[in-house]
């Protein structure tokens, strides 16, 4: 059972057979700032755990994990099963859990080479986990935002499915912002050009850069905006000076960063990272409030930019049902969970059966909210 504590064991030339070809938070560039900005390890709460499988050609797959002691900056939720044990006075952290940190978005967690036995490699790397489970006597495994390929290996393995909730906007071969407007019915469509509208004559000036146009002012931008919005929303600021200005040189051909300025001064912006035919919306922040700009600058900017790169998902974020009305439709994501001991076990598993059930209601009443033309 390989074990490594820190990507820097692996190395980015091994790790770079693995990568997605459409997900980029599990770059070496990306996890590796992570650690070197001291994001995770040490106080925070997030000890990474790569376990790892080997073929006769080398390494073939890392499942990619944290030994948790809290919950905090996952976004599938699990409070409630933590007072649960509380209440029988039963430890419930640390647990183990393989995520992207504070990263809602679908992608894999399981990494394999490309002409790897995928199944193989997956049910390898799932029964190492069970046996770090049982022999460290952690409480559960956790995997958040799953592949549907990944769920089905995880349930073979006795894990419970859950279903959660996000809304994703999916390019249908649009030529332009317009001819996406267009697809909208009459009111909808009136409200967005007005938005736009309202931001087009608020003296802004809008600007996009990514790739050799982004500097390391750029980042140290961010890291404020970021700021700015954890202090605003009284959250906690997971990730730690330096974690920007890291990945702005690590990974620029991975970023579209998209800037308010007023009079050369800097109002707001968003982060986004893309790869592939996926963009991901990640970061949002505002030194100035001007109606409808988070719109403009996380929304219709990224949808422009998708249209124009013939990018075919475009994940904004968790939650947010506004997003319904601006082209977002809602959509399943998948967490996979393995609770040890029985008694926590069934009524935990009945509380996901049950969600399931709720999950599928409401995405059957939200899909009648659509803005499209029928």
């Amino acid at each position: 059972m390989p074990l490594v504590t820190t990507i820097k064991k692996i190395g980015p030339e091994a790790w770079k057979s693995l990568e997605s070809e459409d997900f980029p938070f599990t770059d070496y560039a990306f996890l590796l700032a992570m650690e070197d900005s001291g994001s995770v390890g040490g106080d925070t709460g997030w000890q990474p755990v790569y376990l790892q499988a080997s073929d006769a050609k080398g390494l073939a797959g890392v499942l990619i994990g944290f030994v948790k002691s809290h919950s905090y900056g996952e976004y599938i939720f699990d409070w409630d099963w933590a007072r649960f044990y509380q209440r029988y006075q039963v430890p419930y952290y640390p647990k183990l859990l393989f995520a992207i940190p504070f990263t809602p978005a679908t992608g894999p967690r399981i990494l394999i080479r490309a002409d790897a036995d995928a199944k193989a490699i997956r049910s390898e790397l799932i029964q190492s986990a069970l046996q770090i489970m049982d022999k460290s006597q952690l409480s559960s495994i956790h995997a958040l935002f799953i592949t549907p390929d990944e769920s089905a290996t995880f349930e073979e393995h006795d894990f419970a499915i859950r279903h959660s909730l996000q809304y994703h906007w999916r390019n249908q071969n649009y030529r332009d912002f317009q001819d996406y407007l267009d697809s909208f019915i009459g009111k909808r469509r009136r409200d967005i050009a007005r938005e736009r509208q309202r931001v087009q004559t608020s003296g802004l000036s809008i600007q996009s850069f990514r790739g050799a146009d982004l500097t390391s002012a750029h980042g140290e931008a961010m890291e404020q905006l970021y700021l700015s919005t954890a202090e605003k929303k009284d959250a906690i600021p997971y990730l730690r000076p330096g974690f920007f200005t890291q990945i702005f040189s690590s990974m620029p051909d991975n970023i579209l960063l998209v800037l308010a300025m007023k009079d050369q001064e800097l109002v707001a912006g968003s982060l986004n990272f893309y790869k592939g035919s996926s963009l991901f919306g990640r970061y949002w922040g505002c030194f100035q409030q001007i109606q409808d700009l988070h719109f403009e600058l996380c929304y219709y900017q990224t949808i422009e930019f998708s249209i124009q790169q013939g990018i075919q998902l475009f994940e904004a974020g968790a939650q947010g049902e506004h997003k319904i009305q601006r082209g977002f439709r809602p959509s399943l994501t998948l967490s996979a969970h393995r609770i040890r001991e029985e008694a926590f076990r069934t009524p935990i598993e009945k509380f996901i059966s049950d969600e399931k059930v709720a999950i599928a209601e409401a995405i059957q009443e939200l899909d009648r909210k659509s803005p499209f033309k029928v």
